[in-house]
């Protein structure tokens, strides 16, 4: 039977077969700096930027020090380094004193800590503002030769969208503590364990529609997950990065529409695609926000009135050396698990032709 990155089945080019995943989890990175004698502080590196973020630091040769909360939920990133080379200490981001312990010692500093929603004690302005101030002010007193921080395009002290305004907040609390340091904002981030592509094939594969928010205007420019780490190794080893912010952008824009469609077309999915109106949209999100895990919130629906894209003028994948991927080239190989009989689909349709 054919697998996931077996050849397409005749009569299945509305079904395309799963693209390998090999590649780009196996980059090759610069080792001759560092081969396991530069230290690395993550924070957030349990989550999913992080765990590809820890896996290319690991490979390029970096002693790895993961600072999380729940270190029992890191330990899976273990046996990404050889034995010892990567530890996971806990660490509450928002703890002055338990930042200052998690970074002594390093060279390297990266910022990845960050929410989606608000919950508890886990607010934007503790998680995105106070939480990058500890990180940087405890990176120059250990005297830390780089900071990266993970912001993301949108940050705007002026937007109405309390997630925009705090990631702005960050990094200006971040350039304000340590000036050298380099900031990325990148763009909705794709991935095999992604919560953007992944939600919306879940939803698709339940409801009979998928609702297109304020029509399905808003442009987005996916990025790669395995390039968005790659562009954060490459910030903590290069100097000339230091200072400096960079967006990043896959090399396609996209609205919400057409990638709601190529989602469907991956999935082999009928669905209808319904408009929502802003104002629609916000009101049911003020009742969807009080679930535990919200599949939408206010703020998020704000948010999706500004495009997502990389400004014009600003440094980006190319000028850290980096060519992304797309997202043709990437997403069809972890999407096939959305498709009704899964990876075999393909061979489905195939025996469904030869009896007919």
């Amino acid at each position: 039977m054919a697998a996931p990155g077996g050849r397409a089945a005749k009569g299945a080019l509305s079904c395309p077969c799963p693209i390998g995943y090999e590649r780009p989890l196996n980059r090759t990175y610069p080792v001759e700096h560092f081969a396991m004698t530069s230290l690395v502080t993550i924070f957030g590196g349990s989550g999913f930027v992080g765990r590809h973020t820890v896996r290319a630091f690991a490979k390029a040769g970096w002693r790895i020090r993961v600072a999380v909360r729940h270190p029992n939920l890191a330990n899976y990133l273990l046996p990404m380094g050889n034995v010892g080379q990567i530890a996971i200490v806990k660490t509450d981001a928002t703890d002055a004193e338990q930042v200052a312990r998690a970074v002594a010692g390093s060279d390297a500093v990266v910022n990845l800590v960050g929410i989606l929603w608000q919950s508890g004690h886990q607010s934007f302005e503790a998680v995105h503002a106070e939480a990058a101030e500890n990180i940087a002010k405890a990176a120059k007193a250990a005297g830390a030769k780089a900071l990266v921080h993970v912001s993301a395009i949108g940050a705007d002290e002026e937007s109405e969208a309390k997630y925009a305004k705090s990631k702005a907040d960050g990094e200006a609390r971040i350039r304000a503590a340590f000036p050298d340091a380099a900031i990325l904002r990148p763009s909705v981030v794709f991935g095999p364990e992604d919560s953007f592509l992944n939600k919306f094939a879940s939803l698709a594969a339940m409801l009979p529609f998928l609702p297109l928010i304020g029509g399905g205007h808003t442009r987005f420019q996916p990025a790669f997950v395995g390039d968005v780490a790659a562009a954060i190794l490459k910030c903590a080893g290069d100097e000339t990065t230091r200072g400096k912010t960079y967006e990043l952008g896959g090399p396609e824009t996209i609205s919400f529409k057409a990638l709601m469609q190529f989602l469907l077309k991956q999935t082999c999915r009928k669905k209808l695609l319904i408009p929502v109106p802003f104002g629609l949209a916000s009101l049911k999100a003020v009742f969807l926000g009080l679930l535990p895990n919200p599949i939408l919130t206010l703020d998020q629906v704000r948010m999706l009135k500004t495009d997502n894209v990389v400004h014009d003028g600003m440094p980006g994948f190319a000028d850290l050396g980096i060519t992304p991927d797309s997202l043709e080239a990437i997403a069809p190989s972890y999407l096939w698990r959305f498709r009704p009989k899964g990876q075999f689909e393909a061979v489905a349709d195939e025996a469904a032709e030869v009896t007919s």
